[in-house]
């Protein structure tokens, strides 16, 4: 079943731009995504009690699909070092017990896909002794039973990756329905700027395993994360493919500026993408 343009998106913010947008993702039960847990002061701290009162208050009411970002600075879960795997593990966990104290149902996650060049898809793509994905599944075994605890779903967001298609063989991999695949849309068009294929092939790669959209703009030169239409990206033929999944993965905004959210909606909506 495809959809009809105009899509219906969210955005992503922290908490103190809950208040400025409240009305606006309640009045649609937009999609959001909350991002102060990405950040370890606050997860190392009360901060994370005070971000978690705020969503109660500002959220009364709210029925949409949120989700959160999880910490990802130095965690790597391809990490051949079973001590590191330990503080992935660990990092996820305090997350997601977070998440369910929140009811969040998604939780951003990188991608382990990180290469020098090519990936050596040929070799399965070992780590010394190990395949990369057997050293994944280790390290987020207990995290995937943990999501899907609460009804979470884990969403891998392309990183560093170069191709779609390894990504998407490694969410198949888990045959889980809370492991899915995120599309950083800037990040996928920076690597397309060095050869890889466009945005829009991700989703059509990723197909029914797409869950989730990070929609940002840029002009290839770095991971701008710029309002919609200030960057390089194809978007009519982004929303072409997206419309055409049988599900509507979680369309969020995430924009450096989140100011910007208004002209970026306007932007969508002039062209009939989003609304």
């Amino acid at each position: 079943m495809s959809h009809t343009l105009p899509l219906l998106i969210g955005a992503a913010m922290p908490t103190p731009f809950l208040a400025q947008y409240r009305d606006w993702l309640l009045a649609d039960q937009r999609d959001l995504e909350i991002q102060d847990f990405a950040a370890p002061f606050i997860l190392d701290s009360d901060l994370w009690k005070q971000s978690v009162a705020t969503i109660k208050t500002q959220l009364d009411g709210y029925t949409g699909r949120m989700g959160l970002h999880a910490p990802f600075w130095s965690l790597d879960l391809g990490a051949y070092d079973p001590k590191i795997r330990a503080v992935v593990q660990d990092r996820f966990a305090q997350t997601l017990d977070i998440a369910g104290e929140i009811g969040a149902t998604h939780m951003v996650i990188h991608s382990p896909l990180q290469f020098l060049g090519a990936p050596d898809t040929l070799m399965g793509s070992k780590l010394f002794d190990r395949d990369l994905f057997e050293v994944v599944h280790e390290t987020l075994a207990p995290v995937v039973a943990q999501a899907a605890s609460i009804g979470l779903t884990l969403v891998i967001e392309n990183i560093f990756d170069h191709h779609p298609l390894m990504l998407t063989a490694l969410v198949r991999s888990f045959e889980s329905e809370y492991v899915r695949q995120s599309l950083d849309t800037g990040h996928a068009y920076i690597n397309y700027t060095q050869g890889a294929p466009a945005v829009d092939y991700w989703v059509k790669t990723a197909g029914e395993l797409l869950g989730h959209v990070h929609l940002q703009d840029t002009d290839g030169y770095s991971d701008r994360h710029w309002t919609i239409g200030d960057g390089k990206i194809d978007w009519r033929c982004l929303f072409a493919a997206l419309a055409e999944l049988p599900q509507q993965p979680r369309l969020v905004l995430e924009l450096a500026d989140n100011t910007d959210i208004p002209r970026a909606m306007r932007w969508f909506s002039e062209r009939g993408l989003a609304r």
